[in-house]
């Protein structure tokens, strides 16, 4: 019988309470980015578009956008435009970067663009701030390399 190495329970129940809080937060920073990316794209953001993007119903959307309102993310009114709040627009900043450093880091480490955008949409919710900045200072300390020569 192979030995398994359990982590202390104290160490596992924090890590997968870290886990379900980070799929808490997943669909709101995906839905407040591309609500944000829409209207830089078009002036707005509209529940068909939102449905179209994600590939889900508008009973989705809608639920959604309906938890985003009470979270106090966004803002619309019955078939009008979703807006972000201020709160909405600074998760969706916060949101774009951590994408862009898990996308960078998987570029420095030989990752194909494709993959490294697919795989960072997914990997950006998860990560632990520390993680995150081992990223990053991975990606600086490649780019310093590289400029050298």
């Amino acid at each position: 019988m192979a030995e398994t190495s359990l982590l202390n329970p104290a160490r596992q129940r924090a890590a997968f309470e870290r886990v379900r809080k980070a799929h808490q937060f997943e669909v709101a920073e995906d839905y407040v980015e591309l609500i944000d990316d829409l209207i830089a794209a078009h002036g707005e953001a509209r529940a068909t578009d939102l449905a179209e993007r994600f590939g889900v119903t508008h009973a989705t959307v809608n639920r959604t956008i309906q938890r985003l309102i009470r979270d106090g993310l966004v803002k619309s009114e019955p078939y009008r435009a979703i807006f972000l709040t201020d709160e909405g627009r600074a998760m969706a900043a916060r949101s774009r970067k951590r994408h862009a450093i898990v996308r960078d880091f998987l570029l420095a480490i030989g990752t194909t663009r494709e993959t490294a955008e697919q795989d960072a949409e997914g990997i950006e919710h998860h990560v632990s701030e520390e993680t995150l900045a081992a990223f990053r200072a991975f990606v600086e300390k490649s780019a310093r390399e590289a400029a050298k020569g």
